[in-house]
């Protein structure tokens, strides 16, 4: 069943568009990511335009965040003074990455620079992550697990402003997980991602957070932070494609749901090495898009002035 996406100028199938959003939701709900990691390429496969990819897949994300955070709270999961600090980071980071995004788009080279960050960022973290997955997962397995513990220390524990975070059980400089969160908005910003690939790594192996309150906390930053980007991207760029990100919405809070009730019977590792596998598939394909051939060898662009 065709449906014609007024910003996007083309037509696409309205079960697909469902089925994307649904797995999204999952991936949300399973992770604490947002999934737009998976969302945008996705979205740029069936042909969406990479802007508004990524302006619609940050709306999309809220609906998906809002429903996972639910079945977190409800579950006592998530540590509410660490995301607001990690908020206040992200909102900055992602006001300074829409203008970024701006300039691109009108020098016409954001297409490659999101292609080219979502390569780099998905190699590197799917990687490093399904590395440490696996080698727990062999451990746990041989019965070689050692008790550690709850985190290790590194010098960035030492940083001036700390504040203690009880549900957590952290007492770290307040300057880590809002750096964090600055980084992060600027890649939602850029990408269209809530940053969850990255961030839930963080918070469990640099900051040496509870993986149970990781994901919830997670989401509930970045909730804020999309639409936040949302905002900034429909006024400043006018890429917002609302049929599309309705679509996407409306699938996805039931695929969170569902996701959250999976998450929770399953084991921190094997969670991570899921996630590590498709981080490294989308990376992958985006990649071999970049190298190969194109279909079509030649375009032609009209300049303004040109007759």
């Amino acid at each position: 069943m065709p449906v014609y996406l007024p910003i996007a100028e083309i037509s696409v199938n309205l079960f697909l568009i469902l089925g994307m959003g649904g797995a999204v939701g999952l991936l949300s709900g399973m992770f604490g990511v947002g999934g737009g990691f998976l969302m945008t390429p996705l979205l740029i496969f069936t042909g969406i335009p990479p802007a508004v990819a990524v302006a619609t897949g940050a709306n999309q994300l809220v609906a998906a965040s809002v429903s996972g955070v639910l079945a977190h709270w409800r579950r006592g999961n998530v540590d509410l003074k660490m995301g607001t600090v990690l908020l206040i980071g992200g909102l900055v980071g992602s006001a300074f990455g829409t203008w970024v995004f701006a300039l691109l788009k009108t020098a016409g080279q954001v297409d490659l620079l999101i292609s080219l960050s979502y390569v780099l960022f998905l190699g590197v973290i799917g990687g490093l992550m399904l590395f440490e997955s696996i080698g727990s997962i062999v451990k746990s397995k041989r019965g070689t697990t050692k008790r550690k513990k709850l985190h290790q220390h590194y010098w960035i524990h030492g940083l001036p402003f700390k504040m203690r975070f009880r549900k957590s059980k952290l007492y770290i400089s307040a300057l880590l997980p809002l750096t964090l969160g600055f980084f992060v908005g600027i890649l939602s910003a850029i990408m269209g991602v809530g940053g969850g690939f990255i961030m839930v790594p963080a918070m469990i192996y640099l900051m040496g957070m509870p993986t149970t309150v990781v994901i919830g906390t997670s989401l509930f930053q970045i909730i804020f932070v999309t639409a936040n980007v949302t905002f900034l991207h429909s006024v400043t760029t006018q890429t917002v494609d609302v049929l599309l990100a309705l679509l996407l919405m409306s699938s996805a809070v039931v695929g969170a749901q569902i996701g959250t009730r999976i998450g929770s019977k399953m084991k921190g590792e094997q969670l991570r090495s899921l996630l590590a596998l498709m981080v490294l598939l989308v990376c992958g394909k985006l990649a071999l898009d970049l190298v190969l051939t194109p279909d079509d060898l030649y375009s032609f662009i009209v300049l303004q002035g040109d007759h």
